[in-house]
């Protein structure tokens, strides 16, 4: 089945949604600008849209959107059932994720699993953050602190 394409305004940009009927595959950053579909949104991009625009707006904390099964390896996707698991407005160093996900001192791993995250936000990998601050982010310091903000969070 094609994957269908939405936006979602944001205050730093517009996130893109892809997915089909069923579930939701990527999420792009704002910098990673898609063309959107035209047709009828499928039925999992239409929450995941709803969703982050409650998200976006302060309204809500956790995403309940069916996420498709990304291509990845076992460590990435131990890396990614943690960050599932970070509380809205909490965050945790990529040292703690690690020992988390069963991998201590994987901490390096764990920002190369983050950073191929498909689903970014739906997958909080902004809220894993470096033992000294802020820490990278493939969408940015902005956008990373941008989300934070919007959780409550101050680095």
């Amino acid at each position: 089945m094609a994957t269908f394409l939405a936006h979602v305004p944001s205050p730093v940009g517009i996130f893109s949604v892809e997915g089909d009927e069923h579930a939701v595959s990527a999420l792009y950053l704002p910098h990673e600008y898609r063309r959107a579909s035209s047709g009828d949104v499928p039925r999992a991009v239409a929450k995941a849209v709803k969703e982050l625009g409650e998200y976006f707006a302060g309204e809500r904390r956790r995403f309940s959107v069916k996420l498709a099964e990304p291509n990845a390896t076992s460590f990435q996707r131990s890396v990614w059932s943690t960050l599932r698991e970070i509380p809205y407005g909490s965050v945790m160093t990529y040292g703690e994720v690690a020992a988390a996900a069963g991998h201590p001192g994987a901490h390096r791993a764990v920002g190369n699993a983050n950073h191929a995250n498909p689903v970014p936000v739906l997958v909080p990998c902004h809220r894993v953050v470096a033992s000294n601050g802020l820490g990278g982010y493939g969408g940015g310091d902005g956008v990373k602190r941008f989300l934070l903000e919007l959780e409550g969070v101050t680095i």
